[in-house]
């Protein structure tokens, strides 16, 4: 053949690809072969083993049964996991510190730890104690494990015929396993976690030490915890020496402390009592005419007095004590604390009165407050709607979506990156792979040019993601654990507040702007003192001081466009009167969160509202209508005068000013008519002294130094230099200690002449002056 191919010696230098092929084909059809010949070698192998009849159904059925026994397992393993994720060996250990808490003025106000936890041991307890609350609570306790099903089953019977909650369907174990780790949010996970974490203490701890726990670390009301306390609460005894209508009282707060509570309603507390005798009877612990006496002489609660604790900041503060105590091997303390008793009563009674009010109709049950100054000393923590219900502190352990209330790190972000209010900005944003912003009601922006501050007011979300993307949503990250927030993760949504942070943390990193920009990091325990009376920790002390960790400048930027929220976007509800703020609403999608975090020149507040299920509300909440006026009512009476710094970046308030014209003009008044005396050195305080009490502290000082043989107006005293070496600088003259004999009333000189000490063994002279 005459080709190129060819002459080219083509065919000699390429593969040869019928060989190649032949060779292929024989070693696919040898390896056929030899599967088919090991597979019909192993069927007949088998084949031996093969189950005809009833073996067959016998095997299958076994097969089946194995089956689902893993799947089940697997099941079970997933919906325990979470449960034991929630077991802390901690909780147990409540008992290791016993502390004493104190306000700012040192006036006892609650104590935590083994003080009112531990101290009776089980076989102390009254056995009419135990019986009432097992009769009441869980009658099989010592015949099931962790779970009662008969008793389940009864107590639904038992409920239905009396068309009321009479008996609880949880076991003791079931309600020390929600007491210890869990809230009292009505949800199928809350009791599955309950169910796995009860087969877990069961397994763990015996029946006498579950009873116990119960005992100890039940809330009881009134701010107390264990049998012991509440028995010296409500009885002034200890548990050790109540009656059986005592007892019953006890046994029948375990269920709702705060609604049988005989200090709360007199009427509920002797009708649940009622009910424990009734269930002592039916349970065959006691004849009808044994409980007789207990019914006709019910059971004599000491003087009521006023139930002042703040459970939820002590909680909190107990914590914060454990934190600063660890490893200092002091168990035994004395807490002085920033707590404001008037300040907290006020934002519990805010919370509730709008839990009331707006709660059930807009699917709304549960809240939590936090008020603080600007420099992060806490003042008032409410945790939840209820302490007696649930001891669960949504306020400090919480983590819920804080919406667009979160914007504000991205913007300040942002202003450290070269904006400014008045930068304009469009109403869009890209799109983060398959997600998109888009604002509240719907739509993905106008596309129109805003200033900055506008689009902070208005709450834009596609003008925060986009600033987010610009500037960097690292950036952001670092910005939040500057301020004082962990835990924030990057996400495509991460500005619109997407992920998880506690009102706590979140009202620390608002006072950062509120103080010009420096770390407000939350506390709560000013000293700790150990049971000798040595001072193991004071802040003053002990604490560095705060550093600036947002540049004053941003600060006061921010704060500029955090007011116009408030004055011209959505906090319109939060603004007041009297005063300036700057603050900014969040809402979470569903909505299942509405927040409205805010300051003036003197608080910084944090409130948040929603459901503990995560249930969302009704549609139209958002934090400024729902959030924002708790927020407003709690500061109306939180100021108590119009002594009120002014936030940075700011002006003054009008009303601010011309209260401070309006004190001013009275004080000139009283100048002019001799009322006040002129104030010729603005940093000597005046005296307050009337003058009455004055002339008759000048009739006692002549009198004194005429009896002490002086003359009765002492001659001017010589200049005294003053010295840098304390031992250079002359020292007083002792003089023996005299009695007054009369008194005379013609000298105005109201010094006191110093006397000595007294000698070892010898009592100081009673008549020194207060």
């Amino acid at each position: 053949m005459n080709d190129w191919f060819h002459k080219q010696g083509g065919r000699d230098r390429f593969i040869d690809w019928l060989a190649l092929d032949s060779k292929l084909n024989s070693t696919l059809g040898d390896a056929w072969s030899r599967i088919k010949d090991y597979w019909n070698a192993g069927s007949s192998y088998f084949a031996r083993f093969q189950l005809v009849g009833w073996r067959r159904l016998l095997n299958e059925f076994a097969s089946e049964s194995l089956t689902m026994l893993f799947g089940g397992f697997v099941v079970l393993y997933g919906l325990a996991l979470p449960a034991f994720q929630e077991f802390d060996e901690s909780k147990f250990l409540t008992g290791r510190y016993a502390v004493k808490f104190l306000d700012v003025n040192g006036n006892e106000i609650g104590k935590r730890g083994i003080l009112h936890n531990d101290s009776v041991p089980l076989d102390e307890i009254p056995d009419v104690l135990i019986k009432a609350t097992l009769a009441t609570e869980d009658r099989r306790f010592f015949e099931h494990y962790g779970v009662d099903v008969l008793g389940t089953l009864r107590a639904l019977v038992t409920n239905v015929q009396a068309n009321e909650v009479v008996q609880g369907g949880s076991t003791l174990t079931q309600q020390l396993a929600k007491n210890l780790f869990l809230s009292s949010e009505r949800s199928l996970q809350r009791k599955v976690k309950e169910l796995f974490l009860s087969f877990l203490l069961e397994s763990r701890y015996s029946k006498r030490e579950i009873l116990k726990l119960y005992f100890d670390r039940a809330y009881m009301g009134g701010g107390t915890f264990g049998a012991e306390a509440a028995s010296q609460y409500y009885f002034g005894k200890s548990v050790r020496d109540i009656s059986m209508a005592e007892a019953a009282v006890l046994a029948g707060l375990f269920k709702a402390p705060t609604k049988y509570s005989p200090l709360v309603d007199l009427a509920a507390s002797r009708a649940r009592t009622n009910q424990v005798l009734d269930n002592l009877v039916e349970a065959g612990y006691y004849t009808a005419g044994q409980v007789h006496a207990a019914r006709i002489n019910p059971a004599k609660i000491v003087e009521a007095r006023a139930t002042t604790s703040p459970d939820w900041f002590l909680d909190w503060a107990y914590e914060e004590v454990q934190r600063i105590a660890d490893g200092k091997n002091q168990y035994v303390l004395t807490a002085r604390t920033t707590v404001d008793l008037t300040l907290q009563r006020q934002a519990e009674e805010a919370l509730a009165a709008s839990l009331r009010k707006e709660g059930r109709s807009n699917n709304f049950h549960s809240g939590a407050i936090v008020v603080m100054e600007t420099d992060g000393k806490v003042r008032a923590i409410v945790g939840g709607p209820d302490y007696g219900e649930s001891q669960f502190n949504r306020a400090t352990h919480a983590k819920r979506q804080p919406g667009s209330s979160f914007k504000v790190y991205v913007y300040a972000t942002a202003m450290e990156n070269g904006f400014t209010p008045e930068t304009m900005v469009r109403d869009a944003s890209r799109s983060c792979g398959n997600w998109s912003p888009s604002n509240y009601g719907g739509g993905g922006g106008s596309g129109a040019r805003i200033p900055l501050w506008n689009a902070l007011a208005r709450s834009l979300n596609t003008v925060a993601t986009e600033l987010s993307f610009v500037v960097g949503r690292e950036k952001v990250i670092e910005m939040t654990k500057r301020l004082g927030i962990e835990g924030v993760k990057k996400t495509c949504s991460m500005a619109l507040g997407d992920g998880g942070i506690t009102v706590l943390e979140h009202t620390g990193g608002f006072a950062t702007f509120a103080n010009g920009g420096k770390l407000a990091k939350p506390y709560g325990i000013l000293d700790i003192t150990t049971s000798k009376g040595d001072l193991l920790y004071s802040r003053e002390r002990d604490e560095p001081p705060a550093p600036q960790v947002l540049s004053r400048h941003v600060a006061e930027e921010m704060n500029v466009m955090l007011n116009r929220v408030v004055t011209e976007g959505t906090g319109g509800m939060a603004n007041l009167d009297f005063t300036n703020v700057a603050g900014k609403t969040g809402t979470s999608t569903g909505p299942k969160d509405a927040w409205f975090m805010g300051f003036t020149g003197k608080y910084v507040a944090g409130v948040w509202v929603g459901n503990d299920d995560n249930r969302p509300m009704r549609m139209g909440v958002t934090g400024g209508h729902q959030a924002a006026p708790i927020w407003h009512d709690l500061m109306t009476v939180a100021h108590a005068d119009m002594n009120i710094p002014t936030i940075p970046g700011l002006a003054p308030h009008p009303k601010q000013v011309e209260e401070q014209q309006r004190l001013a003009e009275i004080r000139a008044q009283q100048v002019a008519a001799g009322l006040a005396p002129i104030q010729t050195d603005a940093s000597k305080p005046q005296s307050i002294m009337p003058p009455k009490t004055r002339e008759a502290l000048k009739m006692l000082v002549s009198a004194l130094r005429k009896a002490n043989g002086e003359p009765a107006a002492p001659p001017e005293a010589p200049h005294v230099p003053q010295h840098e070496d304390p031992k250079q600088a002359p020292q007083p003259v002792n003089r023996p200690d005299r009695r007054a004999t009369l008194f005379d009333t013609s000298h105005d000189d109201l010094s006191i002449p110093a006397s000595a000490p007294p000698p070892p063994g010898q009592q100081a002279s009673p008549t020194a002056l207060p």
